[in-house]
């Protein structure tokens, strides 16, 4: 791999890595840019994921488990790298799709307009159909650029963004005040908000991919989706300043419906069930201010949040 212009930083929080982490780590190997810097972040892995992110090259940085946090991790991790210009976040399980996504995604940052960039999402080649339309619904093969000129046309979608591989520019972040640290999760589109807000764009990368799905269950489901209304309901200056998505998840439905009914008409039953799990979840994570601490932990994907 040849080094890169900028100093980049590759960040990679995890725990008990599994399968596909070899299948990260060669993935990483592959690429035509190096990255300057290479960080896992560990969170007390049982297995040989620390092991092997050293033979791959990385830093390994150990932490309890109870010490992890989506926002405030990896805002340590952007403090940490004070030497990289640029830091990239993937996850454990997202596999870069090219040799060229990480350059791709990188390059976007050349516009120092542009705060936050992120990649499109691939269904693995194991995805459900189920996983699969939601990664084509929501990743399409147009990159866009989404700033304050754009709300008017996209609303609530100028902030989406994905920590599953994003690249910010590392004084930018700082500059506004880096990731939320008591974020039940969601610090990826709280800062794009911040950032579109403040001037800055938020860039949809479809030229620099990675291999990331979840075959979530029902149950899953519903604990993500609670998790989705906590965040909405504590984050409420987002929709307001930026509008609502309940048109864009009836716009889902319908397109989920339509590509099962054509491509696995016997995932349909499960999908309309997965469907009344992200309704009664988010709606339970809209009043969670009114629910019991033991029902919230059991209610939620992220337990540890409920201190």
């Amino acid at each position: 791999m040849t080094q890169g212009s900028n100093r980049t930083g590759l960040v990679i929080p995890t725990l008990n890595a599994g399968g596909r982490w070899s299948e990260c780590l060669e993935a990483i190997s592959a690429q035509t840019v190096k990255p300057y810097r290479l960080l896992n972040i560990d969170s007390a892995s049982t297995d040989a994921t620390p092991s092997l992110a050293r033979e791959a090259g990385f830093e390994v940085v150990r932490i309890e488990r109870s010490q992890f946090n989506h926002g405030a991790t990896r805002q340590w991790a952007a403090e940490y790298l004070s030497d990289c210009e640029i830091v990239v976040f993937l996850t454990q399980d997202a596999i870069l799709a090219s040799p060229e996504a990480l350059n791709e995604l990188v390059a976007c940052l050349a516009d120092e307009t542009v705060a936050v960039a992120y990649g499109r999402q691939l269904p693995h080649k194991s995805a459900t159909a189920i996983e699969a339309h939601a990664r084509i619904f929501n990743y399409g093969a147009q990159s866009v650029r989404k700033d304050s000129r754009a709300v008017g046309q996209i609303g609530a979608k100028v902030f989406f963004c994905s920590n599953s591989f994003a690249a910010y520019r590392r004084s930018t972040l700082l500059e506004l005040g880096g990731f939320g640290k008591n974020l039940i999760f969601g610090e990826d589109m709280e800062f794009a908000a911040r950032a579109v807000r403040a001037g800055y764009a938020n860039i949809y990368c479809a030229t620099a991919s990675v291999f990331h799905s979840h075959d979530y269950s029902v149950l899953q489901t519903l604990e993500r989706y609670f998790d989705i209304g906590v965040f909405d309901s504590t984050n409420s200056w987002m929709r307001a300043e930026f509008g609502s998505h309940s048109g864009e998840g009836l716009r889902f439905i319908a397109s989920e419906l339509s590509y099962l009914l054509r491509r696995a008409p016997l995932q349909v039953p499960k999908a309309i069930l997965r469907t009344i799990a992200k309704l009664v979840g988010y709606r339970l994570g809209l009043l969670e201010s009114a629910l019991p601490l033991p029902l919230k932990r059991k209610l939620s994907m992220q337990p540890g949040y409920w201190k």
